[in-house]
Protein backbone atom coordinates (compact mmCIF):
# COMPACT_ATOMS: atom_id res chain seq x y z
CA UNK A 1 0.00 0.00 0.00
CA UNK A 2 1.63 3.34 -0.96
CA UNK A 3 0.31 5.55 1.34
CA UNK A 4 3.60 6.73 3.43
CA UNK A 5 3.74 10.11 1.58
CA UNK A 6 0.40 12.40 2.38
CA UNK A 7 -1.70 14.18 0.07
CA UNK A 8 -0.78 17.81 0.79
CA UNK A 9 3.09 16.57 0.70
CA UNK A 10 2.60 15.62 -2.68
CA UNK A 11 1.46 18.69 -4.14
CA UNK A 12 3.84 20.30 -6.49
CA UNK A 13 2.77 23.28 -7.79
CA UNK A 14 -0.04 25.17 -6.71
CA UNK A 15 -1.44 28.89 -7.77
CA UNK A 16 -5.11 29.97 -8.44
CA UNK A 17 -5.92 28.40 -11.34
CA UNK A 18 -4.07 25.20 -11.43
CA UNK A 19 -2.87 22.56 -9.31
CA UNK A 20 -0.35 19.39 -9.71
CA UNK A 21 0.01 16.56 -7.80
CA UNK A 22 2.63 13.63 -7.40
CA UNK A 23 -0.03 10.95 -7.91
CA UNK A 24 1.00 7.00 -6.16
CA UNK A 25 0.58 4.31 -8.95
CA UNK A 26 -2.52 2.92 -6.80
CA UNK A 27 -4.12 5.73 -7.58
CA UNK A 28 -7.12 6.79 -10.33
CA UNK A 29 -7.57 10.05 -11.26
CA UNK A 30 -11.35 9.96 -11.52
CA UNK A 31 -14.24 7.80 -10.04
CA UNK A 32 -14.43 4.57 -11.85
CA UNK A 33 -16.37 0.85 -11.38
CA UNK A 34 -14.07 -0.01 -8.80
CA UNK A 35 -15.37 1.84 -6.15
CA UNK A 36 -12.05 3.42 -4.95
CA UNK A 37 -11.42 6.98 -3.81
CA UNK A 38 -10.19 9.28 -6.58
CA UNK A 39 -7.36 11.57 -6.66
CA UNK A 40 -10.01 14.08 -7.79
CA UNK A 41 -12.20 13.40 -4.88
CA UNK A 42 -9.01 13.48 -2.28
CA UNK A 43 -8.18 16.65 -3.77
CA UNK A 44 -11.78 18.33 -3.52
CA UNK A 45 -11.85 17.13 -0.13
CA UNK A 46 -8.52 18.17 1.07
CA UNK A 47 -9.32 21.70 -0.75
CA UNK A 48 -13.10 22.27 0.57
CA UNK A 49 -11.23 21.83 4.14
CA UNK A 50 -7.53 23.67 3.90
CA UNK A 51 -9.44 26.86 2.36
CA UNK A 52 -12.38 26.55 4.15
CA UNK A 53 -14.74 26.58 1.24
CA UNK A 54 -18.83 26.12 2.05
CA UNK A 55 -19.76 25.07 -1.83
CA UNK A 56 -18.56 22.27 -4.17
CA UNK A 57 -14.59 22.68 -5.58
CA UNK A 58 -14.14 23.32 -8.81
CA UNK A 59 -11.76 20.52 -10.08
CA UNK A 60 -10.97 18.78 -13.23
CA UNK A 61 -7.65 17.02 -14.75
CA UNK A 62 -6.27 18.35 -17.58
CA UNK A 63 -4.69 15.23 -18.44
CA UNK A 64 -4.45 11.93 -17.24
CA UNK A 65 -1.80 9.16 -17.06
CA UNK A 66 -3.05 4.95 -16.08
CA UNK A 67 -3.23 3.77 -12.18
CA UNK A 68 0.33 2.10 -12.39
CA UNK A 69 2.05 4.94 -13.52
CA UNK A 70 3.04 7.50 -10.89
CA UNK A 71 3.99 11.24 -11.02
CA UNK A 72 3.36 14.42 -11.96
CA UNK A 73 -0.86 14.84 -12.66
CA UNK A 74 -2.62 18.66 -13.50
CA UNK A 75 -5.76 19.94 -12.60
CA UNK A 76 -7.50 23.01 -13.31
CA UNK A 77 -8.86 25.24 -10.12
CA UNK A 78 -10.81 26.93 -12.41
CA UNK A 79 -12.93 26.47 -15.74
CA UNK A 80 -11.52 29.23 -18.10
CA UNK A 81 -7.87 27.85 -16.38
CA UNK A 82 -9.55 24.36 -18.08
CA UNK A 83 -9.71 25.73 -21.15
CA UNK A 84 -6.81 27.47 -21.25
CA UNK A 85 -4.63 24.16 -20.16
CA UNK A 86 -6.95 21.99 -22.61
CA UNK A 87 -5.85 24.50 -25.42
CA UNK A 88 -2.46 24.62 -24.79
CA UNK A 89 -2.77 20.42 -24.35
CA UNK A 90 -4.15 20.23 -27.65
CA UNK A 91 -1.38 22.54 -29.65
CA UNK A 92 1.22 20.19 -28.02
CA UNK A 93 2.54 23.18 -26.00
CA UNK A 94 2.81 21.11 -22.51
CA UNK A 95 6.75 18.97 -23.16
CA UNK A 96 6.15 15.78 -20.89
CA UNK A 97 8.78 13.42 -19.85
CA UNK A 98 8.40 10.51 -18.67
CA UNK A 99 11.18 7.56 -16.77
CA UNK A 100 10.40 4.09 -17.20
CA UNK A 101 12.70 1.18 -16.57
CA UNK A 102 13.23 -1.90 -18.87
CA UNK A 103 15.08 -5.24 -18.64
CA UNK A 104 15.73 -5.72 -21.84
CA UNK A 105 18.23 -3.52 -23.97
CA UNK A 106 16.28 -1.46 -26.30
CA UNK A 107 17.66 -1.44 -30.08
CA UNK A 108 19.14 1.93 -30.18
CA UNK A 109 21.01 4.73 -27.43
CA UNK A 110 18.32 6.50 -28.49
CA UNK A 111 15.52 7.21 -31.53
CA UNK A 112 12.17 8.70 -32.04
CA UNK A 113 9.69 5.54 -32.34
CA UNK A 114 6.72 6.28 -34.87
CA UNK A 115 3.68 3.90 -34.75
CA UNK A 116 -0.03 3.44 -35.56
CA UNK A 117 -2.25 2.40 -32.09
CA UNK A 118 -5.21 0.46 -32.07
CA UNK A 119 -7.01 0.82 -29.06
CA UNK A 120 -9.11 -2.09 -27.75
CA UNK A 121 -11.40 -1.01 -25.39
CA UNK A 122 -13.26 -4.30 -24.57
CA UNK A 123 -10.01 -4.92 -22.74
CA UNK A 124 -8.63 -2.02 -21.80
CA UNK A 125 -5.26 -2.45 -24.29
CA UNK A 126 -3.66 -0.72 -27.10
CA UNK A 127 -1.48 -2.53 -29.81
CA UNK A 128 0.95 -0.82 -32.06
CA UNK A 129 1.79 -1.54 -35.64
CA UNK A 130 4.44 -0.44 -37.53
CA UNK A 131 2.52 0.84 -40.78
CA UNK A 132 -1.04 2.81 -40.65
CA UNK A 133 -4.25 0.84 -40.76
CA UNK A 134 -7.56 1.76 -40.91
CA UNK A 135 -9.43 3.82 -37.35
CA UNK A 136 -5.45 3.66 -36.20
CA UNK A 137 -3.77 6.81 -34.48
CA UNK A 138 -0.19 8.34 -35.54
CA UNK A 139 1.61 8.02 -32.33
CA UNK A 140 5.14 9.35 -31.71
CA UNK A 141 7.45 9.43 -28.81
CA UNK A 142 11.31 10.11 -28.24
CA UNK A 143 13.55 7.70 -25.99
CA UNK A 144 17.30 8.03 -24.89
CA UNK A 145 18.92 5.42 -22.71
CA UNK A 146 20.62 7.45 -19.32
CA UNK A 147 21.44 4.63 -17.18
CA UNK A 148 21.83 1.09 -16.56
CA UNK A 149 22.68 -1.46 -14.68
CA UNK A 150 23.78 -5.00 -14.88
CA UNK A 151 19.78 -5.84 -15.60
CA UNK A 152 17.93 -2.76 -16.06
CA UNK A 153 18.04 -0.07 -18.20
CA UNK A 154 16.48 3.73 -17.68
CA UNK A 155 14.84 5.48 -20.37
CA UNK A 156 14.29 9.26 -20.32
CA UNK A 157 10.99 9.67 -23.06
CA UNK A 158 9.69 12.60 -24.19
CA UNK A 159 6.24 12.38 -25.23
CA UNK A 160 4.99 13.73 -28.57
CA UNK A 161 1.47 12.71 -28.94
CA UNK A 162 -1.04 11.38 -26.51
CA UNK A 163 -2.13 8.16 -26.64
CA UNK A 164 -3.99 5.81 -24.94
CA UNK A 165 -1.44 3.25 -22.99
CA UNK A 166 0.77 5.05 -25.19
CA UNK A 167 4.55 4.44 -24.12
CA UNK A 168 3.34 0.98 -22.56
CA UNK A 169 2.60 -0.18 -25.94
CA UNK A 170 5.32 1.64 -28.02
CA UNK A 171 7.78 0.17 -25.78
CA UNK A 172 6.21 -3.42 -26.03
CA UNK A 173 6.57 -2.95 -29.95
CA UNK A 174 10.60 -2.98 -29.75
CA UNK A 175 10.49 -5.58 -27.63
CA UNK A 176 11.02 -3.62 -24.52
CA UNK A 177 8.31 -3.81 -21.78
CA UNK A 178 8.15 -1.76 -18.68
CA UNK A 179 9.19 -3.28 -15.14
CA UNK A 180 6.02 -5.30 -14.08
CA UNK A 181 3.51 -4.16 -17.22
CA UNK A 182 2.07 -8.09 -17.39
CA UNK A 183 -0.61 -6.46 -20.02
CA UNK A 184 2.22 -5.44 -21.92
CA UNK A 185 4.59 -8.57 -22.04
CA UNK A 186 6.79 -8.13 -19.05
CA UNK A 187 6.77 -11.38 -17.43
CA UNK A 188 5.67 -10.97 -13.75
CA UNK A 189 4.00 -8.54 -11.45
CA UNK A 190 5.72 -5.93 -9.28
CA UNK A 191 4.19 -5.51 -5.49
CA UNK A 192 0.79 -3.59 -5.35
CA UNK A 193 0.54 -4.05 -9.20
CA UNK A 194 2.56 -0.57 -10.36
CA UNK A 195 4.83 -0.63 -13.34
CA UNK A 196 8.16 1.28 -13.64
CA UNK A 197 6.80 3.95 -15.27
CA UNK A 198 6.76 7.85 -13.93
CA UNK A 199 5.47 10.94 -14.99
CA UNK A 200 8.74 12.79 -14.13
CA UNK A 201 8.79 16.34 -15.63
CA UNK A 202 6.34 18.52 -16.97
CA UNK A 203 7.28 22.06 -18.82
CA UNK A 204 5.01 24.57 -20.28
CA UNK A 205 4.26 28.39 -20.20
CA UNK A 206 1.18 29.33 -17.73
CA UNK A 207 -1.36 30.48 -20.62
CA UNK A 208 -2.79 32.74 -17.99
CA UNK A 209 0.45 34.01 -16.20
CA UNK A 210 2.46 33.78 -19.37
CA UNK A 211 5.83 32.38 -17.54
CA UNK A 212 7.22 29.32 -18.32
CA UNK A 213 6.71 26.51 -15.46
CA UNK A 214 8.94 23.49 -15.31
CA UNK A 215 7.89 20.95 -12.75
CA UNK A 216 9.99 17.58 -11.64
CA UNK A 217 9.44 14.97 -9.29
CA UNK A 218 10.99 11.86 -8.18
CA UNK A 219 8.21 8.96 -7.23
CA UNK A 220 6.60 9.26 -3.76
CA UNK A 221 6.69 5.96 -2.67
CA UNK A 222 9.64 3.89 -1.82
CA UNK A 223 11.23 1.22 -4.42
CA UNK A 224 14.61 0.47 -4.42
CA UNK A 225 14.86 0.44 -8.13
CA UNK A 226 13.97 4.03 -8.39
CA UNK A 227 15.36 5.05 -4.86
CA UNK A 228 18.78 2.74 -5.17
CA UNK A 229 19.69 1.71 -8.34
CA UNK A 230 18.97 4.92 -10.02
CA UNK A 231 18.72 6.92 -7.44
CA UNK A 232 21.47 9.77 -8.83
CA UNK A 233 18.99 10.46 -11.46
CA UNK A 234 16.36 12.68 -8.58
CA UNK A 235 19.26 14.29 -6.55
Amino acid sequence: MQSMTPLKDRIIYEDNHLIVINKLSSEIIQDDTTGDVSLLSQLQSFIKERDKKSGNVFLEPIHRIDRPVSGLVMFAKTSKALSKFNQIMRENKIEKTYLAIVQNKPPKEENTLTHYIIRNAQINKSKSFSKEIKNSKKAILHYKVINHSDRYYLLQIKLITGRHHQIRSQLSAIQCPIKGDIKYGYPRTNPGGFIHLHSFQLTFEHPIKKETVFLSCKPAFEDKLWHHIFGKIFH
